[in-house]
């Protein structure tokens, strides 16, 4: 299956191999990572391992051929970033709803600090439903 058409220039395309080093380098972007649970860099082969296993789950946006974004849904959690340059123009959205078409059980888990995920989540259809209570490690707070 080929890179779905959109409007303009843009389009969806399975993450194929040659977009995994643009997934695993957006996903390790300062920027990007804030949005994560896990904020580690992921090394390579880590990362390889990975694609291997799920890039079935996995779709790339791309804005004149180039790969602007990614989103997948791994066991039922949806995971998305896009590159900070290109962030606030509506992509996410874009990404969001492409992911329900394919995995619609799906589900976000958002940083509640990252009030511009929950605002673009709310904005395609998703509501609160439940908040994780983590109890802070205390090593780090040293």
């Amino acid at each position: 299956m080929g890179a779905r058409s959109m409007s303009g220039n843009l389009s969806i395309d399975c993450c194929w191999t040659e977009h995994w080093e643009f997934v695993r380098n957006l996903r390790n972007h300062p920027e990007a990572k804030k949005g994560f649970i896990n904020q580690k860099n992921i090394d390579w082969l880590t990362h390889k391992r990975y694609m291997v296993d799920h890039s079935k789950d996995y779709w790339v946006l791309l804005k004149d051929g180039n790969p602007i974004g990614f989103v997948g849904s791994v066991d039922g959690d949806i995971r998305i970033a896009i590159v900070p340059e290109e962030s606030g123009n509506g992509y996410g959205k874009v990404l969001i709803n492409h992911v329900m078409e394919q995995r619609p059980s799906s589900q976000a888990k958002v940083k509640l600090e990252n009030e511009a995920s929950i605002r673009m989540f709310e904005g395609c259809g998703f509501k609160k439903k439940y908040y994780i209570l983590e109890k802070e490690d205390e090593t780090e707070s040293v």
